[in-house]
């Protein structure tokens, strides 16, 4: 048997391996350890109104998209105050930094609005909680707010502040456009301090910033403006969000394109709607008469431009007048002078036509005339009770027309040439000694040359009537000067030279005759004035030469004296000699003479005189007509007979019953034992009468009756029996004697005899 070997003997080592499986959980347990200390979050506690929308170990807290903590508990508050829920929320230690005072809270959940939709992300991960950091001392209890804040004024853009009256359909959120592209959004609203305006703040993109300068305008764009009027109607919106939602616009005007860049710490107005943003400039205007004006509808109008808008309309304590806060366009500074002028335009139908239609459709609107620019600046002006004349410096030509009396003229009455409207009357006022009407006309610039020296005016208004026994005439300017009136006007010369002021003044006379008139000025001596009046015409052969301006009593009260003017033919007529006479109608058995003054009335004959004279202004009138014989050719006779009988200045003297002269007068012979009868024979029939010639009284019926010859009645004509008359016959050539010369004297018997019934020379007459 083999020797087993010994064995050998080592001290024994306390170590194990197995220790390596305790340390090494021991040292990944400490690490771990380590690790969720150093990972852990902060514990925080946040006040909620309410805990709706919020799960604990499941709702987190996200910040700029990331999650940075999870609520752990919820727990109603405790505290004395009992302000809502509490929420434990566990926050990563990355944002203690951040978890200072002024570091807010929120809950997001989805929101729908008018302004869009927000939080549309919740409904798939469910709410959240978001803060943002603020200022201050470190904090571990926090108060949430109950809406998302606005945006930070450290966000990259424009921040700016907007002052407005109120705050209308604005909300947070609402877009802010320029030229209807979005460029911003409203950040948030409050009132200001006073509570009196309303503050809005506002972002503008920082891409868009540069377009909001220190004149730009902003005003409310919510909804849409409809213009409307008889040529139609115009509707204006930014864009349909802004018809929902509310939203604001800006632009900078155009005559301010140089503004300098804006001080994004100064507050701009907003204004109610686009209209008010095109005014800026605040003035006052005391209204007598304020019907139909309505604050913030009312526009302020500047030749049918609008350049303003009635802010405020405040009515006197009496009642009687009314003072309007108007808003002006920028642009109209210069022109709020001394001199401007304000008034309302309403519409208005008379006869002159229809003014301010307009008006009927956007109502009654305030009117402006600017003043000279550089005159002293005002802010506050009386309004007019109706328009103005034309203002001076407008183009054409301005003159003043002065009248006795108004007539039926009214502002806006045409001003005619040739029955063509050159321009228009402007105003219609008393002048300053109260004793006449002026009227300010304004003549188009294209027809300015019209009107020179020998200018004039007359009022057309109404109609003329000239009637007679040849007819009517009716005459009118135009249909609308027979309406309304107006005034019209001849220029004798165009090549005269114009008058040198600047506003010529001119006569306005009542008609075209008494404008145009000229001529030479007469006065005619009458015994009676019956049937004359002013406008009474002086006739020379059927043509009108003159006429009666005035009439009136002589200074002795025993005659009447008419002021006349000769027009036509003044040198031959205004000189001695001339006789004038008035014409009236004459009724008689046998005839009516001067018919035609029973419808055009009574005139004047003239009479000019046959022989050049001396220059005579004054005359005095005939009774009667001259005799026909002093101033008509032909042969003139005198009749001698014991008696007138019938006859009278008229009656015809006839041959063989053919009428070849007529009785021009009578007078008693110079012993009064005859009467003498002048008779004047048409020169064609002056041959027929010779010194054997015999006259007879040709007036009533001849009767000669004898008891076996019966009764015989003799008569020249039905005429004669009636009116009178005078025949005579020429016996033949061997009793025929001389031809009668002119004046030669006849004897005129009652009867004629039978012999000379029987003459019938024959006498050539003159073709």
């Amino acid at each position: 048997m083999s020797e087993l070997p010994s064995a050998r003997v080592r001290p024994a080592s306390n170590w194990s391996a197995i220790w390596v499986l305790p340390l090494l959980a021991l040292l990944i347990g400490g690490w771990l350890g380590w690790r969720a200390y150093s990972q852990a979050g902060v514990e925080i506690q946040v006040i909620f109104k309410s805990g709706e929308g919020i799960q604990a170990g499941k709702t987190e807290v996200i910040y700029k998209g990331m999650s940075i903590g999870k609520v752990k508990a919820l727990a109603l508050d405790s505290s004395e105050e009992q302000r809502g829920v509490v929420a434990t929320v566990e926050i990563s230690k990355d944002m203690q930094e951040s978890l200072r005072a002024g570091t807010r809270f929120w809950l997001v959940k989805p929101s729908v609005s008018l302004a869009g939709i927000t939080g549309l992300e919740t409904l798939v991960s469910g709410n959240y909680i978001t803060l943002s950091p603020g200022e201050g001392e470190p904090s571990r209890r926090f108060t949430a707010l109950a809406e998302a804040p606005p945006l930070s004024d450290s966000e990259p853009g424009l921040h700016l502040t907007l002052k407005a009256d109120r705050l209308g359909s604005l909300g947070r959120d609402s877009p802010v456009f320029y030229k209807q592209v979005q460029v911003g959004r409203v950040k948030s609203y409050a009132l200001a301090e006073d509570q009196s305006t309303v503050e809005i703040k506002i972002f503008i993109n920082p891409l868009y910033a540069h377009l909001v300068r220190k004149h730009t305008r902003f005003w409310n764009a919510s909804g849409i403006t409809i213009n409307a009027g008889l040529s139609g109607f115009k509707l204006r919106s930014e864009s349909l969000a802004s018809i929902v939602a509310g939203g604001i616009a800006f632009a900078t005007p155009e005559h301010r394109k140089d503004s300098p860049p804006t001080d994004p710490s100064l507050p701009f107005r907003l204004y109610e709607d686009f209209d008010a943003a095109q005014a800026g400039i605040r003035i006052l205007v005391k209204f007598s008469d304020f019907e139909g004006l309505e604050a913030g509808r009312t526009p302020v109008l500047f030749n049918g431009i609008q350049v303003g808008s009635l802010k405020a309309l405040k009515v006197s304590e009496d009642l009687m007048a009314a003072t309007a806060e108007v808003t002006l366009d920028p642009r109209t500074e210069d022109y709020l002078v001394e001199g401007a002028e304000f008034w309302v335009v309403k519409p208005s139908i008379s006869l002159a036509g229809i003014t301010g239609l307009e008006a009927l459709v956007k109502g009654n609107y305030i009117a402006v005339r600017p003043g000279e620019k550089g005159a002293t600046p005002r802010r506050e002006f009386e309004a007019r009770a109706k328009a103005p004349p034309l203002d001076l410096a407008a183009p054409g030509l301005h003159l003043v027309l002065s009248s006795d009396s108004r007539g039926s003229l009214e502002v806006g009455n045409p001003i005619l040439y040739r029955q063509v409207k050159v321009g228009s009357v402007q105003s219609v006022q008393l002048s300053r000694d109260s004793q006449r009407v002026t009227f300010g006309v304004h003549i188009e610039p294209e027809y300015a040359h019209l009107v020179n020296s020998s200018t004039r005016f007359w009022n057309a208004s109404g109609i003329t009537l000239k009637g007679g026994l040849s007819g009517v005439e009716v005459k009118s300017e135009s249909l609308q000067t027979l309406l309304a009136g107006g005034i019209a006007f001849e220029t004798a010369d165009l090549k005269a030279p114009v008058m040198a002021t600047r506003v010529p003044r001119f006569a306005l006379y009542d008609s075209r005759d008494s404008a145009l008139q000229g001529g030479q000025a007469i006065s005619i001596r009458l015994q009676r004035g019956d049937g004359l009046s002013p406008g009474t015409a002086i006739r020379y052969k059927g043509l009108d030469v003159g006429k009666v301006d005035s009439i009136e009593l002589s200074d002795d009260l025993q005659a009447v004296i008419l002021q006349a003017r000769i027009t036509q033919a003044a040198k031959q007529i205004a000189r001695a000699g001339t006789q004038f006479w008035v014409v009236k109608p004459e009724l008689s058995l046998t005839e009516v003479t001067n018919l035609d003054t029973l419808v055009g009335g009574h005139y004047l004959e003239v009479l000019p005189a046959d022989k050049p004279g001396g220059k005579q202004t004054a005359f005095i009138a005939l009774s009667e007509p001259p005799n026909p014989a002093l101033r008509e050719p032909g042969l003139a006779l005198v009749l001698s007979a014991a008696r007138r009988s019938s006859l009278k200045p008229g009656v015809p003297v006839t041959y063989r019953e053919v009428p070849v002269g007529k009785v021009v007068g009578f007078e008693l012979g110079p012993t009064a034992d005859r009467v003498l009868i002048h008779i004047l024979i048409e020169p064609r029939y002056a041959g027929l009468v010779h010194t054997g010639s015999r006259f007879w009284n040709t007036t009533g019926i001849g009767v000669e009756a004898g008891l076996f010859k019966g009764v015989k009645v003799r008569s020249e004509s039905l005429e004669t029996i009636i009116a009178g008359g005078v025949a005579f016959a020429t016996p033949e050539q061997e009793q025929m004697g001389m031809q009668a010369r002119p004046g030669q004297t006849f004897a005129l018997f009652d009867d004629p005899q039978d012999e000379w019934l029987q003459w019938a020379p024959k006498v050539a007459l003159p073709k």
